[in-house]
Protein backbone atom coordinates (compact mmCIF):
# COMPACT_ATOMS: atom_id res chain seq x y z
CA UNK A 1 0.00 0.00 0.00
CA UNK A 2 3.11 2.47 0.89
CA UNK A 3 4.01 2.01 -3.06
CA UNK A 4 0.49 3.66 -4.21
CA UNK A 5 1.13 6.85 -1.40
CA UNK A 6 5.01 7.08 -3.40
CA UNK A 7 3.34 7.44 -7.05
CA UNK A 8 0.14 9.04 -6.30
CA UNK A 9 -1.24 11.76 -4.09
CA UNK A 10 -2.50 11.20 -1.16
CA UNK A 11 -6.04 11.50 -2.11
CA UNK A 12 -5.81 9.18 -5.32
CA UNK A 13 -3.79 6.70 -3.21
CA UNK A 14 -6.23 6.50 -0.79
CA UNK A 15 -9.34 5.87 -3.57
CA UNK A 16 -7.15 2.99 -4.92
CA UNK A 17 -6.51 1.02 -2.06
CA UNK A 18 -10.41 1.33 -0.47
CA UNK A 19 -10.93 -0.42 -4.48
CA UNK A 20 -8.44 -2.97 -3.13
CA UNK A 21 -9.01 -6.16 -1.61
CA UNK A 22 -5.39 -8.02 -0.67
CA UNK A 23 -4.81 -11.21 0.50
CA UNK A 24 -1.58 -12.67 2.33
CA UNK A 25 0.48 -14.95 0.01
CA UNK A 26 3.73 -16.55 1.83
CA UNK A 27 7.28 -15.48 1.47
CA UNK A 28 8.67 -18.79 1.07
CA UNK A 29 6.88 -21.33 -0.66
CA UNK A 30 3.91 -20.88 -3.02
CA UNK A 31 0.47 -19.53 -2.39
CA UNK A 32 -0.70 -22.23 -5.24
CA UNK A 33 0.37 -25.43 -3.44
CA UNK A 34 -1.07 -24.13 0.17
CA UNK A 35 -4.14 -23.70 -2.21
CA UNK A 36 -3.65 -27.47 -3.52
CA UNK A 37 -3.30 -28.38 -0.30
CA UNK A 38 -6.16 -27.31 1.23
CA UNK A 39 -8.63 -28.32 -0.95
CA UNK A 40 -6.93 -32.06 -0.64
CA UNK A 41 -7.61 -31.57 2.97
CA UNK A 42 -11.27 -30.18 2.82
CA UNK A 43 -11.88 -33.35 0.09
CA UNK A 44 -10.63 -36.09 2.33
CA UNK A 45 -12.12 -34.47 5.42
CA UNK A 46 -15.05 -32.86 4.51
CA UNK A 47 -16.27 -34.07 1.24
CA UNK A 48 -15.30 -37.92 1.46
CA UNK A 49 -19.10 -38.83 1.78
CA UNK A 50 -21.99 -38.12 -0.72
CA UNK A 51 -24.08 -35.38 0.88
CA UNK A 52 -27.67 -34.86 0.35
CA UNK A 53 -28.20 -31.28 -1.16
CA UNK A 54 -26.26 -28.32 -1.61
CA UNK A 55 -27.13 -26.46 1.90
CA UNK A 56 -25.86 -29.40 3.29
CA UNK A 57 -22.68 -29.12 1.43
CA UNK A 58 -22.02 -25.43 2.42
CA UNK A 59 -23.20 -25.78 5.97
CA UNK A 60 -20.45 -28.86 6.56
CA UNK A 61 -17.80 -26.75 4.23
CA UNK A 62 -18.50 -23.64 6.19
CA UNK A 63 -17.87 -25.90 9.79
CA UNK A 64 -14.89 -27.25 8.08
CA UNK A 65 -13.74 -24.02 7.36
CA UNK A 66 -14.43 -22.94 10.67
CA UNK A 67 -12.47 -25.71 12.48
CA UNK A 68 -9.53 -25.15 10.27
CA UNK A 69 -9.26 -21.70 10.83
CA UNK A 70 -9.58 -22.16 14.67
CA UNK A 71 -6.73 -24.57 14.91
CA UNK A 72 -4.47 -22.04 12.39
CA UNK A 73 -2.65 -24.86 10.90
CA UNK A 74 0.57 -24.21 9.02
CA UNK A 75 2.23 -25.35 5.98
CA UNK A 76 5.76 -26.87 7.20
CA UNK A 77 8.28 -26.59 3.96
CA UNK A 78 10.46 -29.20 3.50
CA UNK A 79 12.09 -28.52 0.57
CA UNK A 80 15.05 -27.67 0.61
CA UNK A 81 16.84 -25.17 -1.51
CA UNK A 82 19.40 -28.29 -2.71
CA UNK A 83 16.57 -30.70 -3.35
CA UNK A 84 15.34 -27.96 -5.42
CA UNK A 85 17.97 -27.69 -7.61
CA UNK A 86 18.03 -31.60 -7.93
CA UNK A 87 14.07 -32.00 -9.00
CA UNK A 88 13.51 -29.04 -10.78
CA UNK A 89 17.25 -29.14 -12.37
CA UNK A 90 15.62 -28.19 -15.51
CA UNK A 91 14.75 -24.19 -14.32
CA UNK A 92 18.22 -23.66 -12.79
CA UNK A 93 20.89 -23.17 -15.15
CA UNK A 94 23.97 -24.96 -15.97
CA UNK A 95 26.88 -22.47 -15.41
CA UNK A 96 29.67 -22.51 -17.77
CA UNK A 97 33.57 -21.72 -16.38
CA UNK A 98 34.48 -18.11 -16.94
CA UNK A 99 37.55 -17.61 -20.07
CA UNK A 100 40.27 -16.00 -17.70
CA UNK A 101 41.33 -14.52 -21.57
CA UNK A 102 44.65 -17.01 -21.44
CA UNK A 103 44.77 -19.14 -24.48
CA UNK A 104 46.22 -22.28 -24.04
CA UNK A 105 48.68 -22.78 -27.08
Amino acid sequence: MASLYEAFPPEEARRLIEKLEVHYTPKHGSWLNMAETELSILSRQCLDRRLPDRATLTAEVAAWERDRNAAQGRVDWQFTTAEARVKLKRLYPVLQPVNSGVLDH
